[in-house]
């Protein structure tokens, strides 16, 4: 029997489980079998224990897709709650995570009387340049950059990079369904050598941006930490907002990104846990078959 973990922080949910002794390779046809919601665990990812010789731990972290992500503020709030749940790690006691995506430093501040948890990560620093996130042309800052859309549909662009790379479009509302049709064509754009996060944002307050999200290898999503981080370093670099100290609210909940006079940012949200439970032995034999 293979044990997993499962929580969610705003509504975008993981499964984290120990790489060692695994017993079945985590392919991307193995990933997307343990993400789907109906045949499988069900999930908006999976994120893998490993060994780390830079950090306390290590962590690799897969899209539903199964495509591999360099970073996730949601995903790695949610192993901080998977370790202090397994002993691993204490509250209050700072500790570091490896990932593709750089070292974070992480700290479960508190938990609530109901269980959930607050979780603060050190998500590195934002940069913005184009070849930080791989966009085509000579490097550059984007600051409303026009992007033409396979559609025929211009997109002003502002890219972030957080260890991935993200698409920050600002505007004065915010359309779901013109950003459904949208966001996948900004994902994708053959201008982006790796592909992007995108992020549509409407500055609301001095200190607070309303954002909705669509995740490279994922789709909309609820809420995700290293977008959120990606709105509010645009946000400020851009005066949108006047505080460093910003709100970023997503349909899923709030989390709040401190940027650093030096563009260095801090992340802090909630995290719940949602179930531990165990591959039968039929699943096994199946993901196995796709490793």
């Amino acid at each position: 029997m293979t044990d997993f973990f499962k929580g969610h922080g705003l509504g975008n949910d993981y499964i984290a489980l120990e790489m060692a002794g695994l017993g079945f390779e985590l392919t991307p046809p193995a990933v997307r079998l343990l993400c789907d919601r109906h045949t499988g665990v069900g999930s908006d990812g999976v994120l893998a224990r490993v060994p780390s010789s830079a950090a306390d731990f290590g962590l690799r972290i897969f899209n539903p897709d199964g495509s591999e992500a360099e970073k996730s503020g949601n995903g790695l709030r949610i192993f901080a709650a998977y370790l202090l749940e397994q002993g691993d790690v204490g509250e209050r006691a700072p500790f570091t995570v490896e990932t593709p995506g750089g070292l974070v430093r992480m700290e479960v501040l508190h938990r609530s009387a109901d269980g959930v948890l607050s979780v603060e990560a050190e998500m590195g620093t934002a940069r913005f340049g184009s070849a930080d996130v791989g966009l085509a042309g000579p490097d550059r800052e984007t600051e409303d950059e026009p992007l033409e859309l396979e559609s025929g549909d211009i997109v002003r662009i502002n890219v972030v990079s957080i260890g991935n790379p993200h698409c920050v479009i600002f505007q004065d509302e915010l359309d779901v369904e013109a950003l459904r049709r949208r966001a996948p064509q900004i994902s994708t754009h053959p201008a982006f050598a790796r592909g992007v996060n995108v992020q549509f944002a409407v500055p609301m307050d001095p200190d607070g941006v309303d954002a909705w999200v669509w995740e490279r290898g994922a789709g909309e999503t609820r809420a995700s930490g290293s977008s959120a981080c990606a709105v509010a370093a645009a946000a400020v670099r851009r005066g949108m907002v006047s505080e460093r100290q910003v709100a970023v609210r997503m349909p899923g909940g709030t989390l709040d990104v401190h940027v650093r006079d030096d563009w260095s940012l801090v992340l802090r949200g909630p995290v719940e846990s949602v179930y531990r439970g165990a591959l039968t032995d039929g699943m096994r034999r199946r993901l196995e078959t796709l490793g």
